[in-house]
Protein backbone atom coordinates (compact mmCIF):
# COMPACT_ATOMS: atom_id res chain seq x y z
CA UNK A 1 0.00 0.00 0.00
CA UNK A 2 1.04 3.81 -0.85
CA UNK A 3 0.90 5.84 1.96
CA UNK A 4 0.25 9.23 -0.40
CA UNK A 5 0.30 10.52 -3.91
CA UNK A 6 1.89 13.26 -5.57
CA UNK A 7 -0.35 15.96 -6.86
CA UNK A 8 0.66 17.07 -10.24
CA UNK A 9 -1.92 20.26 -9.60
CA UNK A 10 -1.36 23.91 -8.49
CA UNK A 11 -5.12 23.77 -7.90
CA UNK A 12 -6.30 24.72 -4.15
CA UNK A 13 -9.78 22.68 -5.09
CA UNK A 14 -8.15 19.63 -5.79
CA UNK A 15 -5.91 19.92 -2.84
CA UNK A 16 -9.09 20.47 -0.71
CA UNK A 17 -10.91 17.60 -2.68
CA UNK A 18 -7.70 15.10 -2.05
CA UNK A 19 -8.12 15.86 2.15
CA UNK A 20 -11.71 15.72 1.89
CA UNK A 21 -11.05 11.92 0.72
CA UNK A 22 -8.63 11.54 3.52
CA UNK A 23 -5.56 11.09 1.09
CA UNK A 24 -2.34 12.29 1.97
CA UNK A 25 -0.59 13.86 -0.78
CA UNK A 26 2.66 15.81 -1.75
CA UNK A 27 2.94 18.38 -4.38
CA UNK A 28 4.97 17.68 -7.71
CA UNK A 29 4.67 21.26 -9.47
CA UNK A 30 6.21 22.15 -12.59
CA UNK A 31 9.59 24.15 -12.60
CA UNK A 32 10.04 27.53 -13.44
CA UNK A 33 11.28 26.54 -16.60
CA UNK A 34 8.72 24.31 -17.66
CA UNK A 35 5.98 25.35 -19.82
CA UNK A 36 2.56 23.50 -18.15
CA UNK A 37 0.62 25.99 -19.87
CA UNK A 38 1.60 24.40 -23.44
CA UNK A 39 0.00 21.18 -22.23
CA UNK A 40 -3.41 22.56 -22.40
CA UNK A 41 -2.88 23.97 -26.11
CA UNK A 42 -6.07 23.19 -28.30
CA UNK A 43 -5.56 21.00 -31.91
CA UNK A 44 -8.10 22.89 -34.33
CA UNK A 45 -11.22 20.34 -34.47
CA UNK A 46 -10.89 18.16 -31.29
CA UNK A 47 -13.97 17.51 -29.63
CA UNK A 48 -13.78 18.40 -26.23
CA UNK A 49 -13.78 14.67 -24.39
CA UNK A 50 -10.45 14.22 -26.68
CA UNK A 51 -8.82 17.35 -25.63
CA UNK A 52 -9.55 17.04 -21.98
CA UNK A 53 -8.45 13.71 -22.03
CA UNK A 54 -5.15 14.27 -24.05
CA UNK A 55 -4.48 16.76 -22.04
CA UNK A 56 -4.57 14.46 -18.79
CA UNK A 57 -2.21 12.12 -20.44
CA UNK A 58 0.30 14.71 -21.20
CA UNK A 59 0.11 16.32 -17.94
CA UNK A 60 0.65 12.85 -16.35
CA UNK A 61 3.80 12.23 -18.62
CA UNK A 62 5.21 15.20 -17.29
CA UNK A 63 4.62 14.83 -13.96
CA UNK A 64 5.89 11.11 -14.05
CA UNK A 65 9.44 12.74 -16.16
CA UNK A 66 9.23 15.43 -13.30
CA UNK A 67 9.33 13.08 -10.44
CA UNK A 68 12.23 10.66 -12.06
CA UNK A 69 14.52 14.07 -12.44
CA UNK A 70 14.21 15.51 -9.03
CA UNK A 71 14.98 11.71 -7.66
CA UNK A 72 11.65 11.30 -5.24
CA UNK A 73 10.73 8.63 -3.17
CA UNK A 74 8.51 6.46 -5.24
CA UNK A 75 4.75 7.05 -4.98
CA UNK A 76 1.80 6.78 -7.42
CA UNK A 77 0.77 10.26 -9.20
CA UNK A 78 -2.53 12.11 -9.95
CA UNK A 79 -2.66 14.00 -12.70
CA UNK A 80 -6.36 16.13 -13.51
CA UNK A 81 -7.62 18.42 -16.39
CA UNK A 82 -11.07 20.50 -16.47
CA UNK A 83 -12.94 21.45 -19.50
CA UNK A 84 -16.04 23.36 -20.05
CA UNK A 85 -17.46 22.79 -23.14
CA UNK A 86 -20.37 24.52 -25.10
CA UNK A 87 -21.77 22.35 -27.83
CA UNK A 88 -18.59 21.23 -30.01
CA UNK A 89 -16.57 24.55 -28.43
CA UNK A 90 -14.20 24.50 -25.79
CA UNK A 91 -14.22 27.12 -23.35
CA UNK A 92 -10.99 27.62 -22.06
CA UNK A 93 -9.35 30.01 -19.36
CA UNK A 94 -10.00 33.29 -20.24
CA UNK A 95 -6.50 35.42 -21.09
CA UNK A 96 -8.35 39.21 -19.94
CA UNK A 97 -11.25 40.68 -18.90
CA UNK A 98 -13.37 40.96 -21.96
CA UNK A 99 -12.60 37.28 -22.73
CA UNK A 100 -14.19 36.41 -19.63
CA UNK A 101 -16.88 38.76 -19.96
CA UNK A 102 -17.61 36.87 -23.23
CA UNK A 103 -17.29 33.26 -22.13
CA UNK A 104 -19.89 33.80 -19.07
CA UNK A 105 -22.49 35.94 -21.66
CA UNK A 106 -22.34 32.77 -23.44
CA UNK A 107 -22.85 30.69 -20.84
CA UNK A 108 -25.53 32.63 -19.28
CA UNK A 109 -29.15 31.46 -20.08
CA UNK A 110 -27.79 27.95 -21.76
CA UNK A 111 -26.49 24.32 -20.44
CA UNK A 112 -23.02 23.75 -20.77
CA UNK A 113 -20.79 20.15 -20.23
CA UNK A 114 -17.97 20.11 -17.80
CA UNK A 115 -15.78 17.12 -18.34
CA UNK A 116 -12.80 16.61 -16.32
CA UNK A 117 -10.32 13.64 -16.75
CA UNK A 118 -8.27 11.86 -14.05
CA UNK A 119 -5.42 10.30 -14.27
CA UNK A 120 -3.02 7.75 -11.86
CA UNK A 121 -0.22 6.16 -12.52
CA UNK A 122 1.09 3.53 -9.62
CA UNK A 123 4.87 3.33 -10.50
CA UNK A 124 3.71 0.49 -13.30
CA UNK A 125 1.01 1.33 -15.61
CA UNK A 126 -1.29 4.63 -15.81
CA UNK A 127 -5.14 4.84 -15.63
CA UNK A 128 -7.43 7.20 -16.58
CA UNK A 129 -11.04 8.18 -16.24
CA UNK A 130 -14.04 10.56 -17.35
CA UNK A 131 -16.15 12.77 -15.43
CA UNK A 132 -19.17 14.58 -17.71
CA UNK A 133 -21.49 16.76 -15.66
CA UNK A 134 -23.94 19.29 -17.03
CA UNK A 135 -24.39 22.47 -15.55
CA UNK A 136 -27.28 25.02 -16.84
CA UNK A 137 -26.70 28.76 -15.50
CA UNK A 138 -30.43 30.93 -15.73
CA UNK A 139 -30.23 34.32 -17.71
CA UNK A 140 -27.42 36.38 -15.41
CA UNK A 141 -27.65 40.06 -15.78
CA UNK A 142 -24.34 41.67 -17.00
CA UNK A 143 -24.01 44.18 -14.32
CA UNK A 144 -23.66 40.58 -12.01
CA UNK A 145 -21.30 39.19 -14.60
CA UNK A 146 -19.05 42.37 -14.82
CA UNK A 147 -18.92 42.80 -11.07
CA UNK A 148 -17.80 39.19 -11.15
CA UNK A 149 -15.23 39.75 -13.56
CA UNK A 150 -13.48 42.52 -11.70
CA UNK A 151 -13.31 39.88 -8.87
CA UNK A 152 -10.96 38.46 -10.59
CA UNK A 153 -12.86 35.17 -9.74
CA UNK A 154 -12.78 33.87 -13.30
CA UNK A 155 -9.23 33.94 -14.26
CA UNK A 156 -7.28 30.61 -14.38
CA UNK A 157 -10.24 28.83 -14.71
CA UNK A 158 -12.18 27.02 -17.90
CA UNK A 159 -15.35 28.39 -18.55
CA UNK A 160 -14.58 31.06 -16.54
CA UNK A 161 -15.76 30.56 -13.33
CA UNK A 162 -16.05 28.21 -10.54
CA UNK A 163 -19.17 26.67 -8.97
CA UNK A 164 -18.31 26.84 -5.24
CA UNK A 165 -17.97 30.71 -5.78
CA UNK A 166 -20.54 33.55 -5.86
CA UNK A 167 -21.79 32.92 -9.39
CA UNK A 168 -23.30 29.42 -8.33
CA UNK A 169 -26.80 31.61 -7.04
CA UNK A 170 -27.28 31.75 -10.63
CA UNK A 171 -26.80 27.88 -11.38
CA UNK A 172 -30.40 26.50 -11.89
CA UNK A 173 -29.22 22.52 -12.67
CA UNK A 174 -26.69 20.74 -12.28
CA UNK A 175 -26.51 16.99 -13.55
CA UNK A 176 -23.74 14.69 -13.02
CA UNK A 177 -20.35 14.98 -10.05
CA UNK A 178 -20.30 18.18 -8.07
CA UNK A 179 -17.15 17.30 -7.27
CA UNK A 180 -15.83 16.64 -10.68
CA UNK A 181 -17.22 20.28 -11.91
CA UNK A 182 -14.86 21.61 -9.07
CA UNK A 183 -12.50 19.49 -10.58
CA UNK A 184 -11.67 16.50 -9.17
CA UNK A 185 -14.65 13.82 -9.64
CA UNK A 186 -14.27 12.43 -5.71
CA UNK A 187 -15.71 9.14 -7.04
CA UNK A 188 -13.57 8.17 -10.31
CA UNK A 189 -10.69 9.33 -8.54
CA UNK A 190 -11.50 6.99 -5.79
CA UNK A 191 -11.67 3.74 -8.04
CA UNK A 192 -8.31 5.27 -9.35
CA UNK A 193 -6.52 5.48 -6.36
CA UNK A 194 -7.88 2.47 -4.96
CA UNK A 195 -6.74 0.64 -7.88
CA UNK A 196 -3.12 1.89 -7.52
CA UNK A 197 -3.27 0.73 -3.91
CA UNK A 198 -3.24 4.04 -2.21
CA UNK A 199 -4.10 4.10 1.64
CA UNK A 200 -6.91 6.35 2.74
Amino acid sequence: MHAFVYLASQSPRRRQLLDQLGVRHELLLPAPDEDAEALEAEVRGELPADYVQRVTRNKLVAARERLKARGLPAAPVLCSDTTVALGRRILGKPVDAAHALATLQALSGRSHRVLTAVGVHDGRRSRFALSLSSVRFAEIPVEVLSHYVASGEPFGKAGAYAIQSSLAGWIARIAGSYSGIMGLPLYETTQLLRQARVRF
